[in-house]
């Protein structure tokens, strides 16, 4: 069954320039949107499908600070401040409950990398607190697991993939942003290697600064104007159960199993740390720059495959003029099946660990398709050789809950502005300056 998105209307007027062209409708896209406009800035969003019709509509929902790369926690913790506050500026509900995320294992190794996470987490301010297996227990009435012990993070939340990307984008519009979905930007209008315009499947919008926000398909947009942009796109599935007792208010995360609770009263639930990715030209060409990470995925069950993506997709190759139908066009919405055997295995982990749920079915299941990085920590980022391209992708399965974070980085570098967190780690520069691949940190 397709995903279920509160919908967005489109904007009546086009205009000719602007001074930003935010190109995708993501959460990161409509953020920087916002936080562009909020500026004062002329701003054009354009998207190719509809607004969060791909992996923002798609994700767990998880708004979390713990447990993430230190390089990305401080746009995590600016990211939950901006979770809580946006709703109220914008005048809609995009879902954002801070209820908690709890952590439980069996596995000491896990209990060894939290506790070591957590006090470098304190250099950066914040506080999780590291519990015993009976506290576990207590906060899970009904499991079955003999946990040796978890971490709780009291001040991290969920927000609902299918009305938070929507929400900010009608926000967005509120205050002067241009939303057209099912346009495509088919390519740029460079000059002297400086950017000049934007050109889309209804035209040119003249304008000097852009940024890529395409999730799964910047790599490939970049790419066909000289600009690398290693990404490796990984499918994941998920699915939601029929409405169901409640074990925990917030997010829960074990070695079987993940899920968060819905403001319908219902769960998300997947089985973490497990994934596909088609082998694709795009993939092949990058697959060096990936062994760190494929060392660290492939112990968490990353199925590798040929697929149809090798011809046909984000992941391909091929040259297209302005003038002609674009690839972006060919495919509006990315919509991979899920994965049957996760399902299985999602369901019947949980109903292993929590009995009281016999009765609760599957009512939908889903895939989304994430851009990942090298070190699975995003790019947000200038290109020194493109001036006026920002880009904002390769979030790696964690942009929905920094969106808010990477918008607000995005739109300083934008404008020139002193960037509020250390942009260093999202540089683009990092995959081919020399520096060293680091074995990603947290997942």
């Amino acid at each position: 069954m397709p995903i279920q998105l509160d919908r967005v209307a489109d904007s009546r007027s086009f205009a000719s320039q602007v001074d930003v062209v935010v190109i995708g409708g993501g959460i990161i896209g409509v953020c920087t949107a916002y936080e562009l406009a909020r500026k004062g800035l002329s701003v054009s969003l354009i998207e190719k499908g509809c607004i969060g019709g791909e992996q923002s509509g798609r994700n767990w929902g998880w708004v979390r600070q713990q447990n993430r790369d230190l390089c990305e926690l401080p746009l995590a913790m600016y990211s939950v401040q901006r979770w809580a506050e946006i709703g109220l500026e914008i005048a809609a509900d995009v879902g954002f409950r801070r209820q908690g995320i709890t952590y439980g294992t069996v596995n000491p190794a896990d209990l060894e990398r939290w506790e070591n996470w957590g006090q470098r987490a304190r250099e950066h301010g914040f506080v999780s607190h590291m519990i015993s297996g009976s506290q576990v227990a207590d906060r899970l009435p009904g499991s079955k697991s003999r946990w040796l012990g978890g971490v709780w993070s009291p001040d991290d939340g969920r927000a609902e993939p299918a009305q938070a990307a929507p929400a900010i984008a009608g926000g967005a519009q509120a205050i002067g942003v241009e939303i057209h979905q099912n346009c495509a930007a088919r390519g740029l209008d460079i000059v002297n290697r400086k950017i000049a315009g934007v050109w889309t499947e209804r035209g040119l919008i003249k304008t000097s600064a852009v940024v890529c926000a395409g999730g799964a398909w910047s790599s490939r947009f970049c790419r066909h104007h000289g600009v690398e942009l290693p990404v490796a796109n990984i499918v994941g599935t998920a699915m939601s159960t029929s409405i169901a007792p409640e074990i925990v208010s917030g997010c829960l995360n074990t070695p079987t199993f993940a899920l968060r609770r819905r403001n319908d009263g219902a769960y998300t639930l997947a089985v973490p740390g497990h994934g596909r990715m088609e082998l694709a030209p795009q993939g092949l060409r990058y697959a060096t720059k990936f062994y760190e990470m494929y060392r660290a995925k492939v112990a968490k069950k990353l199925k590798i495959r040929v697929g149809k993506s090798f011809f046909n997709g984000p992941e391909a190759w091929g040259r297209w003029e302005v003038d002609e139908v674009s690839p972006f066009e060919k495919i509006r919405t990315l919509n991979p099946a899920p994965d049957k055997e996760m399902i299985k295995l999602a369901i019947s982990n949980l109903l292993a660990e929590f009995p009281a749920f016999a009765d609760v079915k599957v009512t939908n299941a889903w895939a989304g398709v994430i851009d990942t990085t090298p070190d699975i920590v995003p790019i947000i980022s200038n290109t020194p050789d493109l001036e006026g391209l920002t880009i904002a992708s390769g979030f790696s399965g964690h942009g929905f809950g920094v969106g808010p974070g990477a918008a607000r980085l995005a739109s300083e570098i934008v404008t020139g502005e002193k960037p509020f967190v250390d942009p260093a780690p999202y540089r683009l520069s990092r995959f081919s300056d020399g520096s060293s691949i680091r074995r990603p940190e947290m997942m």
